[in-house]
C-alpha cells in the first residue's frame, strides 16, 4: 500500500476590493430600536413591534428577510411568465416563516407559495 501523500496548502481568496463591490446599502440608527435604510436612494424603515421594544416604525430586519426571498421569487416567477407569453396578472407570491426555538435567533423555515393564475392549466 502506497501511504504517500502530497500537502496541498490552501490559501484563502483576497477580500474584495472596493472596486468589486459596487452596489451599497446604508443603514443608520433613527432612534430607539428603528433603522434607516437606504438604498439607491429608496428608504425603508426597519424596526421593531411594541412587544420587543420598539414603536413598530417599520417592518423588522427579520421580516424584510422573508419579504426579500418573496419579491425575489416574484420577480423570477413574473420574468419567466412573460418570457413564456403568460400573463403576470394576479401573481403573488406568500410567504410564512418560522423562527428556531433555540439561540441564537434566526429563521428556520420558509414557504414560499406562488400563484400564476397566468399559467395555462
Amino acid at each position: 500500500m502506497d501511504t504517500r501523500h502530497a500537502t496541498i496548502p490552501l490559501q484563502a481568496p483576497a477580500p474584495p476590493s472596493a472596486a468589486d463591490l459596487p452596489e451599497r446599502v446604508e443603514v443608520a440608527h433613527a432612534g430607539g430600536e428603528s433603522y434607516l435604510i437606504t438604498v439607491r436612494g429608496h428608504t425603508l424603515m426597519a424596526g421593531q413591534p411594541e412587544q420587543g421594544g420598539g414603536d413598530d416604525a417599520g417592518a423588522t430586519p427579520t421580516e424584510l428577510f422573508v419579504a426579500s426571498l418573496a419579491s425575489c421569487v416574484a420577480y423570477y416567477a413574473g420574468r419567466f411568465l412573460s418570457r413564456h407569453g403568460a400573463s403576470r396578472e394576479g401573481l403573488r407570491v406568500s410567504a410564512e416563516f418560522g423562527l428556531a426555538a433555540d439561540r441564537p435567533a434566526r429563521v428556520a423555515a420558509v414557504r414560499l407559495r406562488v400563484a400564476a393564475p397566468g399559467l395555462p392549466a
